[in-house]
């Protein structure tokens, strides 16, 4: 039975099969629909159509062991190196032993994976890999091909009901337990959605920042409604930045994947120099932090440019996407280099969780980018993030069929108001235009809480983001940006050191030891005191793995 629904100042719609679904999943990227398929008798909630988001867009593609001498411990070994000591090697162990029965299965639900001539998969190499295991689709358009055959699989499914143009802006509680959402309807009408279950499958952060390749619905809604719900987020401050956007007006930037660099595409200054040569042994098949900050700082210098044209006429058919996106701009990589900028591309933090998904809050659940469940580090590996997200939802999936569910307590629920307020004591201390603070917020995380980040940087833009707060308040969206942006600048001030996608120009040195997790709650925001984020030994913060 549905329990009746009170707010303050608000009365809600309770929306869903029968008014309360057994599991609620947020989100229809890879991580989310997979969760689904593989659960059935469950309700996908996503922002705008079935399938959107930053899964759709991915070009590299899919990591596994499916090449001859190729074997998952490799593909594991390769994983912890890039991790820069912050993986989990159980978990490590467990996705890249999972992988290539997931290619298997994507291929048997109908994705149309790229193959040789003799009919075996096309596979490729990407910075960071010892070993051609990349799988693609369309080239360039993994993404975009998975999501096709992930989105049709729920279609077909009758015991899948879908939700679209919907957004959840809060978790439900009762006795400590997460038991729905609430949420907007198409309408803007608020609607409250109930569940035995959970599962925040909302992707990144990209639209923290004034350069991204996330698409409009990576506002980290999930981080940050997690945070209000007292889960516990770990090492927010480890972002990824892809070395080569194309630099150009639209927003997000078009990716220029790294699959370009894999086949013998270089990066040059206006002069036609390689300036990766000088700064690792790899060159351009560093792994991703090094190339992006070295692009960081040539581009401060002036122009840079990926330089494909030996790839030649083959372009269109080989790389569609890239080649769409470069001609619309006016360039022609079969003949021209092309205009390149680093830019945010994947959250490597998330809401913590252990080897099943289960977050540290009962009743909620995150897989694929909006969690963290260990097998990043501090650094994500390429091609890593899809299979993680069709390893996960695998197994999220099961936790949740095997959950004992109690009874929702009316007397006992807890519904979020459909509008926050501001926080006491976050008044702007001088007048902000609402059209320009989420503006100003992404330029902000941009300059000082971006690839280099420095001490009073960081103290600058949390001082702006304080002024900006009572603004962004004032919207749904606009708040959980704030949000996730005091977030990773406070945690990028307490880690006073280097390591993975974390650079320090101050404290430029690696950590020593095997390194520590930043951990944040709720009792952190929305100032995030430093005394009170806990930061432990990476080795005392171990996860579950079942087999």
């Amino acid at each position: 039975m549905t329990p009746p629904v009170t707010t303050r100042g608000a009365s809600m719609n309770v929306h869903g099969p029968r008014g309360h679904a057994r599991a609620l999943i947020i989100g229809s990227g890879i991580a989310g629909l997979t969760t689904a398929l593989e659960l059935g008798d469950c309700t996908v909630v996503t922002r705008s159509d079935l399938g959107d988001g930053s899964s759709r867009w991915a070009q590299g593609g899919i990591a596994a062991a499916l090449g001859e001498g190729d074997a998952p411990d490799r593909h594991a070994a390769d994983t912890l190196t890039v991790s820069s000591g912050l993986s989990v090697p159980a978990i490590v162990e467990m996705i890249t032993a999972a992988a290539p029965e997931r290619v298997r299965w994507l291929q048997e639900l109908g994705a149309e994976l790229d193959l040789d001539g003799d009919g075996t998969l096309a596979l490729g190499r990407e910075a960071g890999h010892s070993d051609r295991r990349i799988v693609h689709a369309g080239g360039d358009a993994t993404g975009a091909a998975v999501m096709q055959a992930l989105v049709a699989a729920v279609r077909e499914r009758p015991d899948i009901t879908v939700l679209e143009h919907r957004h959840v802006r809060d978790l439900v509680r009762a006795n400590g337990r997460v038991v729905g959402v609430t949420a907007a309807g198409p309408g803007g009408e608020p609607e409250v959605l109930f569940a035995d279950a959970v599962v925040l499958a909302t992707g990144g952060i990209g639209r923290v920042y004034a350069r991204t390749t996330n698409p409009v619905e990576a506002t980290g809604d999930g981080l940050a409604m997690a945070l209000r719900a007292g889960a516990v987020i770990r090492d927010p401050e480890f972002v990824q930045f892809h070395p080569t956007a194309l630099d150009a007006t639209p927003d997000p930037l078009p990716l220029l994947t790294e699959a370009l660099r894999g086949e013998g595409a270089h990066l040059v200054d206006a002069d036609g120099r390689r300036y990766l040569v000088g700064e690792h042994p790899d060159a351009e098949l560093a792994p991703r932090d090094v190339v992006a900050r070295a692009n960081w700082r040539q581009r401060r210098r002036g122009p840079i440019y990926l330089d494909a044209r030996l790839i030649g006429d083959d372009f269109p058919t080989r790389f569609p996407t890239v080649f769409r996106a470069t001609m619309a701009a006016g360039i022609d990589p079969r003949t021209q280099p092309i205009p390149t900028t680093p830019a945010q591309h994947y959250h490597i933090g998330g809401i913590r969780t252990d080897g099943h998904g289960r977050t540290s809050v009962t009743g909620l659940f995150a897989c694929g980018e909006a969690a963290s469940v260990g097998l990043h580090g501090a650094n994500r590996l390429a091609s890593n993030s899809l299979v993680e997200g069709l390893v996960m939802g695998v197994r999220v999936a099961d936790a949740i069929g095997q959950q004992r569910v109690r009874a929702i307590d009316p007397a006992h629920l807890e519904v979020p108001a459909p509008t926050g307020t501001p926080p006491t004591g976050m008044a702007s201390p001088g007048p902000v235009r609402d059209a320009d603070a989420v503006a100003r917020l992404r330029e902000l995380m941009w300059e000082h809480g971006g690839l280099l980040r420095h001490a009073d940087g960081l103290r600058s833009a949390l001082q702006d983001l304080d002024r900006l707060t009572s603004v962004l308040e004032r919207d749904a969206v606009g708040r959980n940006l704030g949000v996730v942006a005091g977030v990773v600048l406070r945690a990028a001030l307490a880690r006073e050191g280097s390591r993975g996608g974390h650079h320090r120009i101050d404290h430029p040195d690696t950590e020593p030891g095997p390194g520590r997790h930043t951990l944040v709650q709720r009792d952190d925001i929305p100032h995030l005191p430093l005394a009170g984020s806990a930061v432990l030994d990476g080795r005392d913060d171990r996860h579950e793995v079942a087999s």
